[in-house]
């Protein structure tokens, strides 16, 4: 797999004990930072992200106004649709406040990934915050990445194995088939996961203020759709807003990750080959940049996850061609490539396969 070729979905390295990959190197990675600092892709992009904070309220009023106007008519399910698009590119602006991309304080970014994530979309910063440092800390690890161990989908062979129902059973052998529709439950999820973390006894920063702006958010805005809208319109309203949130959230997260090689929790790799090696960027221009907020550029956005996101774009090339000169896989492939890759790998999963695709970092040792 080259530098620039697109890459096949990879199954699980399994190695006998824990091992430090032969070609780790720490003063790659040292090196890349420098050249990024260098040459000003760190910067903050305060005009930018301003724009969009303030375009936040403004664009949210003016919906909710058009959405009073319409009035109690099927049209609504178009409002839907488009409060489900409004919605998830809020959440992008709040994953970019979140990785301290807009702001120098850490302080401000809390506030702002706080107010927007909570207040506008409805998802728990803290909830978020605790399940996604994780994944960035360990993409693709068995047992150490959240983002591979859900309740619906297996995405190694002992998740396959586990003990399950007929009907459960029969769903994950033909999991290829219903990873789709499964997304259109996923905003409702991230909702139900928001809540339940706020009222577990975990400890959670700004509790209070977090259950506060999220029950605002999600009883104000329910009240209003059945306050201008009748109830069987009402409950269409909701059903589409959310399936329609869901389903964009998922097939914007799905492509980055999702049939790249995973690997066991005892294995130690560098930080450049841990972060681009289980990444995948997903090209196609500025439509997808926009479409996908930025989380195309999943290799960047792991190797330097506070880049202001008008900055991934420019630093895409540069980081390919280093990684090309150290002999680092870098994977880049079209939106629906993607989606096919994803689809064939859970679905030989899920069928059995225990070693799906030859993994770079396999090969690596095949040639120690």
């Amino acid at each position: 797999m080259s530098a620039h070729t697109p890459s096949s979905p990879s199954g699980v390295v399994r190695p006998t004990r824990p091992r430090t990959a032969r070609t780790a190197g720490p003063g790659d990675f040292t090196e890349l930072a420098r050249q990024i600092r260098d040459s000003g892709l760190l910067r903050r992009r305060y005009g930018y992200y301003w724009a969009k904070l303030v375009a936040v309220p403004v664009v949210v009023a003016v919906s909710l106004v058009a959405f009073v106007l319409i009035g109690d008519t099927w049209w609504q399910l178009v409002t839907a649709a488009g409060f489900a698009v409004l919605f998830t590119q809020i959440a992008f602006l709040g994953h970019d406040a979140a990785h301290r991309q807009i702001f120098v304080s850490g302080r401000w970014n809390d506030w702002a990934s706080l107010v927007v994530g909570n207040l506008f979309v409805g998802m728990s910063y803290g909830w978020w915050q605790h399940k996604h440092t994780r994944h960035h800390a360990n993409p693709n690890k068995i047992d150490a990445d959240p983002d591979i161990d859900l309740p619906v989908v297996a995405f190694t062979p002992e998740q396959v194995a586990e003990p399950r129902n007929p009907l459960a059973r029969w769903m994950v052998s033909h999991q290829g088939t219903f990873f789709f529709p499964i997304l259109l439950l996923e905003g409702l999820s991230l909702h139900a996961s928001s809540v339940r973390r706020l009222l577990a006894r975990e400890h959670v920063e700004r509790r209070w203020a977090e259950l506060t702006f999220i029950l605002v958010r999600l009883v104000g805005f329910t009240t209003l759709v059945f306050l201008v809208l009748s109830p069987g319109i009402a409950f269409a309203f909701l059903g589409v807003q959310l399936g329609l949130f869901g389903f964009y959230m998922g097939i914007s997260f799905a492509p980055n990750h999702k049939g790249m090689p995973l690997v066991p929790k005892d294995l130690v790799v560098d930080f450049l080959r841990r972060q681009v090696l289980m990444s995948r960027n997903v090209r196609g221009g500025r439509f997808v940049d926009v479409f996908l907020g930025g989380l195309n550029y999943q290799v960047e956005h792991h190797l330097f996850p506070s880049m202001p996101r008008p900055h991934l774009r420019g630093a895409a090339p540069l980081i390919s061609a280093y990684c090309r000169e150290k002999g680092v896989a870098y994977t880049s492939v079209g939106l629906f490539e993607s989606y096919g890759i994803v689809l064939r790998y859970i679905n030989r999963v899920g069928l059995g396969e225990r070693d799906v695709f030859t993994c770079p970092l396999v090969a690596e040792r095949q040639g120690a």
